[in-house]
């Protein structure tokens, strides 16, 4: 991604996020970033393009991140265990991104068909880690899609946990132990 269409996609992120996707205008990003419609209209056809290729990337971003880190782990729960690492680790680097998602996620218009689906295809990720821990053995038998969407939650709930308590820096690790002290426990 070349200079401009990085400082386009960090600008829409950032707007998106504070105003909302429908009060942000073109003309606010171009006005922000600092460059004519024309350059902006070089890189992405309409708002509604950028707004899908930011939630394209960072989706996959997330989905990469899960794939590399699980690679690594020797069995179910340790994948787990990484998966909501990564997430918690998400809400402090991409808190922009998921608060765009997830509010995104309601409603039957373009934007919140395509921001369900990637979230459905992200948690789909999760629910395969699951079912092969519940086929191997390696965690209590249990409905894969409901524990897959209750390991998405922690990403939710995380950012709800941040706001209500106004913690800029989440001290992630202490979390991560309180996550693994409920959760996780009774899992295996």
């Amino acid at each position: 991604m070349n200079k401009t269409k990085r400082k386009i996609f960090e600008t829409s992120l950032k707007l998106f996020s504070e105003k909302g996707y429908d009060a942000t205008s073109i003309e606010e990003i171009t006005a922000t970033v600092g460059v004519a419609k024309g350059t902006l209209y070089y890189h992405f056809n309409s708002k509604e393009e950028i707004f899908n290729f930011l939630v394209e990337e960072g989706m996959k971003l997330l989905i990469n991140s899960i794939e590399i880190k699980i690679s690594k782990c020797d069995n179910t729960l340790d994948k787990i265990k990484a998966v909501s690492l990564i997430q918690l680790k998400a809400v402090l680097k991409y808190e922009n991104l998921l608060t765009i998602v997830l509010s995104q996620t309601w409603g039957n218009e373009s934007r919140n068909v395509f921001c369900k689906q990637k979230v459905i295809e992200y948690i789909d990720v999760i629910q395969g880690i699951v079912q092969e821990g519940v086929d191997n053995g390696d965690i209590v038998n249990c409905n894969a899609e409901v524990l897959a969407s209750e390991i998405f939650s922690l990403t939710c709930s995380t950012l709800i946990y941040k706001r209500k308590t106004g913690i800029e820096q989440i001290n992630i690790h202490d979390l991560y132990n309180e996550y693994e002290k409920t959760l996780f426990n009774k899992i295996v």
